[in-house]
């Protein structure tokens, strides 16, 4: 198994691990030699089933089902929002709010690059938004959907006026790097290195009822070594 995915919780129903970023999910039907996590997984794990994703770009808490039945308990579970993400974002821009909500319908893949777009007869989805901090030039973000379409975090910040730092899809797509973001920045520009150079969204926690014990579940996943640096060197601004 790949090194970089740690196991965060497994029995003999659920298996959850922190997903790196650069890794599909699940085995893509258009390049089926990607490298997926599940893919990944089996090899050490067994037979395992999807039960929800994350974007290629994002790392955080990824959860799959050791048996069909725990896939279809789980698989409710989403459908009837009974299970509570929890996100972390970095964003570009510093809202003067330090709470909002948007409830912009969206419709997944609905332009040639494959972007979630904003559309009124679009699938409802509601998004709660918190500050964590603002800092120099952006701000960490706690996101909480209350359904998890695709896109629809950096879709629904990007609306805001925020789009996550370095999104290729929904903002600028740069690497951030200290030398743009500190004052006085004396470091060496030709020898620098970005902070970070993927899509700034980690998905920081899951909760639900476990399907096989009925007792309540949280599951936290640690921040990656690019993502922490990013939110460790804002906290010094």
């Amino acid at each position: 198994m790949n090194d970089e995915i740690t196991v965060l919780h497994e029995d003999e129903y659920i298996l959850a691990v922190n997903k790196p970023s650069g890794l599909l999910s699940s085995p893509d039907r258009y390049d089926l030699d990607a490298r997926a996590v599940s893919r990944e997984l089996e090899m050490e794990h067994g037979r395992l089933w999807s039960v929800h994703t994350l974007d290629l770009d994002t790392s955080g808490v990824l959860v799959f089902a050791r048996n069909e039945a725990t896939h279809r308990a789980l698989s409710v579970l989403f459908e009837e929002r009974e299970v509570r993400s929890v996100y972390h974002a970095v964003i570009a821009g510093r809202p003067s709010w330090t709470e909002t909500v948007c409830d912009l319908s969206l419709t997944p893949d609905g332009d040639r690059m494959h972007r979630t777009i904003i559309d009124g007869a679009g699938k409802p989805s509601f998004t709660e938004f918190q500050v964590l901090g603002c800092h120099s030039k952006m701000a960490i973000i706690e996101a909480r959907p209350r359904m998890l379409r695709a896109h629809q975090i950096r879709i629904h910040l990007a609306a805001l006026g925020y789009p996550i730092a370095c999104d290729p899809l929904y903002g600028d797509g740069k690497p951030v790097l200290l030398s743009k973001i500190k004052r006085r920045w004396k470091g060496d520009d030709e020898r620098e290195r970005p902070l970070i150079t993927r899509t700034a969204l980690h998905a920081f926690s899951i909760e639900f009822v476990h399907p096989g014990t009925h007792a309540a579940v949280l599951i936290e996943a640690p921040y990656p070594k690019d993502f922490k640096a990013l939110v460790s060197q804002l906290r010094k601004m």
